[in-house]
């Protein structure tokens, strides 16, 4: 007997491989900065060799080029940030000015009253000059002096502490350009060798993955470079403009602090804002280093982003922020910039293998539930409200009787399935029917939209259908359930499409057209009655239903319809076996068929067979004894 397979290999897998990455990340630290710049350079390189140039001089030359741009934008930094360093005494006395009308216009209890009272009180006893002491009788003693031992150091010993920190660095970023060097001139050859190691055997899927993964995680980069080269200059631009120091420093910052997710553009205005705080007496300075950044991103978000992202990253929101913990705390500040092309790889991975495929669920931005599924699971947890939410969304591109084919019957038949297998309680469908009722009667502004329209009969819809759905005025239509709650719902649904088209729609339940209560329903004034079935089983209460029916009204057109998602069947055959006007299968064949200008079809005759009893059984009991006696 096979034992059940669990998911503890797996967690155990994937925690050996976090504390691989944790513990020798000074090893994988700088193949993921390579490997993610091998994906960044490799059109580039791609575009160089499609022009002629050979390729090591398209690899070197890209490579060079790239590492050149990053050792420049490194020395601009350093050389702005000690030149703030250098002015920063400079700009006390417009930060103490501040404090101090922050202080007049505020509470004499306020935060800030009390703090800058004990600031200048410490500063008044620092400031204070040392009071002479009393004369004694005695000579004090003097005071020990300190002495300090100076040993100036040799210059091969100050070239050894200046050279020594900047060792490691140095190294890494040597060895991230081999690496990057490598990884493009065999490209080719890390690619069949890594379709060798994992995916031989399914050689569609895994040159699938990789063209993914490149193409996502390339075009990320690049992408995202430009998205920040053109926010980061005007924000330079700007704030030279508006004479803040060190203006070209704070457009770099800018540009890569974007790249962290969210928080980057928060970071990179802080310093910005404080030294405007800090060299203008008033507070107008600051407003507009305020606004020159919120400017800048609504603009780089709702303008820039959408004309030149082709495609996004694939990756959710949430997972965004939690990758951004996640390589944050794995790999520090170089993680944190690192963490969405490193997680993109993860969805990719999870999108193309079947093992990682929870990645792909987890952080990818795809909705992981149909929408006929996620419309019945809030139905079955009884949130109509929330399910309204996702039908208006889909009502945005779509109209009803295609929300309402495609998705709700859909929806309500995967109820009728639980029904049917015995996993649903009573409690559940009751809940279910009223939350798809509620959900109906919530749509009523839509449909009374939809019928305004003048154009809606002329559209197409998602089922295929090119013709227009007719023109129901003048029209009665009775819509009733077949058998249960879940069939009253369809009936709802069908009757607001029919209110759509024009028609004088209304409902009845499968509880109202028993033979007890039929003469209660206003057959004199209805034209058409359909009636639904969620169960594909229920063709002969079908029957009896149509007979029923028409034996209550003979010029009434009876029509039935199957929500079923099943193959579909003769519908001819099965009407003239229900004796149905009609039979449908979809929300656009009921409305059709429910609509139409056919006459009734006449109740066709039952013919009964006479079950003659033997005469033995017929015969009286005097019959039988004067039989008896001849």
């Amino acid at each position: 007997m096979a034992l059940p397979r669990t998911a503890l290999p797996t967690f155990a897998a994937m925690a050996g491989a976090v504390a691989i990455l944790y513990f020798a990340r000074d090893v994988f630290l700088p193949l993921a900065i390579a490997l993610l710049l091998t994906f960044a350079l490799a059109p580039i390189v791609s575009f160089l060799r499609g022009v002629g140039v050979p390729k090591i001089v398209s690899v070197i030359a890209s490579v060079l080029a790239a590492f050149a741009v990053v050792a420049m934008f490194s020395f601009i930094v350093a050389t702005q940030v000690s030149e703030v360093a250098q002015n920063v005494p400079t700009y006390q006395a417009n930060i103490v000015a501040k404090i101090r009308s922050l202080k007049e216009s505020g509470s004499e209890s306020g935060i800030i009253d009390r703090l800058s009272g004990v600031v200048e009180r410490v500063g008044r006893e620092i400031n204070q000059p040392e009071k002479p002491a009393a004369p004694s009788a005695e000579k004090p003693k003097p005071d020990p002096l300190l002495v300090e031992i100076f040993t100036p150091q040799r210059p091969i010993e100050m070239l050894r502490n200046l050279i020594t920190p900047l060792i490691g660095p140095l190294a890494t970023a040597g060895l991230v350009v081999v690496v990057v060097i490598f990884m493009l001139l065999e490209r080719e050859d890390l690619r069949d060798r890594f379709i060798r190691l994992v995916g031989y055997g399914d050689l569609h899927r895994t040159t699938e993955a990789l063209e993914d993964a490149g193409s996502r995680v390339g075009q990320y980069l690049l992408m995202q470079l430009v998205v920040n080269i053109t926010y980061g200059i005007p924000i330079a631009a700007g704030l030279w403009l508006l004479g803040i120091p060190n203006a070209i420093l704070w457009g770099l910052l800018a540009i890569v602090l974007r790249f962290v997710p969210y928080i980057g553009p928060a970071i990179a205005m802080i310093l910005p804002l404080f030294l405007a705080l800090a060299v203008a007496p008033g507070w107008s300075l600051v407003l507009w280093t305020a606004a020159l950044f919120l400017v800048m991103e609504l603009i780089s978000n709702n303008v820039v982003e959408p004309w030149l992202y082709g495609s996004r990253t694939g990756l959710s929101p949430l997972a965004i922020i939690v990758s951004a913990i996640f390589w944050t705390w794995l790999w520090g500040p170089v993680g944190l910039v690192l963490s969405t092309p490193l997680t993109v790889c993860l969805v990719v991975l999870g999108k193309h293998v079947p093992q990682f495929a929870f990645l792909e669920v987890l952080f990818g931005n795809e909705p992981v539930l149909d929408p006929k599924a996620r419309l019945y699971q809030r139905l079955l947890a009884g949130d109509p409200d929330e399910a309204t939410d996702h039908a208006e969304e889909i009502l945005e591109n779509d109209y009803l009787v295609d929300f309402y084919g495609n998705v709700a019957i859909p929806a309500l038949l995967i109820g009728e399935q639980d029904r049917a297998r015995g996993v649903m309680t009573e409690e559940q469908k009751q809940r279910v029917t009223a939350s798809a009722m509620a959900l109906v009667a919530n749509l009523q502004e839509i449909a009374a939209e939809e019928a305004d329209e003048d154009d809606v009969e002329g559209e197409d819809n998602l089922e295929g259908n090119v013709d227009p759905l007719p023109d129901g005025v003048g029209k009665t239509v009775l819509c009733i359930g077949g058998r249960g709650e879940l069939d009253n719902a369809t009936a709802s649904m069908l009757a607001q499409v029919l209110g759509v088209q024009g028609a004088s729609a209304s409902t009845a339940g499968f509880a109202e057209a028993e033979p007890a209560n039929l003469r209660l329903l206003a057959l004199e004034s209805t034209d058409t009655a359909v009636v639904g079935f969620l169960n594909a089983d229920s063709l002969n209460h079908g029957r009896f239903m149509v007979r029923r029916l028409k034996r209550a009204k003979p010029s009434l057109r009876v029509g039935i319809v199957l929500w079923s998602d099943e193959s579909r069947k003769d519908a001819d055959k099965i009407a003239g076996d229900l004796n149905a006007d009609f039979v449908a299968f979809s929300m656009t064949e009921a409305v059709v068929g429910a609509l139409s200008d056919k006459p009734a079809i006449p109740l066709k005759a039952v013919k009964r067979r006479v079950r003659r009893l033997p005469a033995s059984v017929t015969k009286s009991p005097r019959q039988k004894k004067a039989a008896d006696r001849v």
